[in-house]
């Protein structure tokens, strides 16, 4: 399950994500994880979940810096009312939670993952010096089937006053 940007962010990051991730490996547009598996036997439950949570107005994530994750980078996000979204539906799905999703959620949109730590290394000093926070507009929830590699979608819940991306400025 994600978290859906605005088309203007979600192209921003995508292009960073097109340069930096291994070709091989980028089966999937950049994304915000909020979890990782839910049980799709629940897919029905999970849906009507969605769309409670995603009955708010939308709202401003901030983009507040960048981690170096080793063989990666990735933007650090951070947001409230995210956090309220999230912590929301962790406490339903509680019984069907992995391990991962149980710890302490960080939100974070992955650029680059799989590489020599070198060259991670070296994109997280290029991007943090010419970093700047900004702030992007969630536009509501993403429930997706992995499928070995790519995701496919199952269903959008766009919050309140969410620009879709058809209706969103090129």
């Amino acid at each position: 399950m994600t978290l859906l940007l605005e088309a203007d962010a979600q192209a921003r990051f995508d292009r960073l994500r097109a340069e930096h991730f291994p070709p091989e490996r980028n089966h999937l547009a950049a994304h915000v994880t909020l979890f990782h598996a839910l049980p799709g036997e629940q897919v029905d439950a999970v849906r009507a979940d969605l769309a409670a949570a995603a009955d708010r107005d939308a709202f401003d994530v901030a983009v507040t810096g960048l981690r170096f994750l080793g063989r990666g980078v990735a933007y650090a996000l951070e947001s409230a009312e995210l956090a309220a979204v999230r912590r929301g539906l962790a406490a339903g799905w509680e019984p069907w939670l992995t391990p991962q999703d149980r710890q302490r959620h960080a939100p974070h949109v992955t650029v680059q993952n799989k590489v020599d730590p070198a060259v991670a290394r070296a994109l997280h000093e290029r991007l943090l010096a010419g970093f700047t926070p900004w702030t992007a507009r969630a536009r509501g929830l993403g429930l997706w089937r992995y499928l070995g590699g790519p995701w496919a979608p199952v269903g959008d819940h766009p919050f309140r006053g969410a620009a879709t991306p058809d209706e969103e400025t090129p």
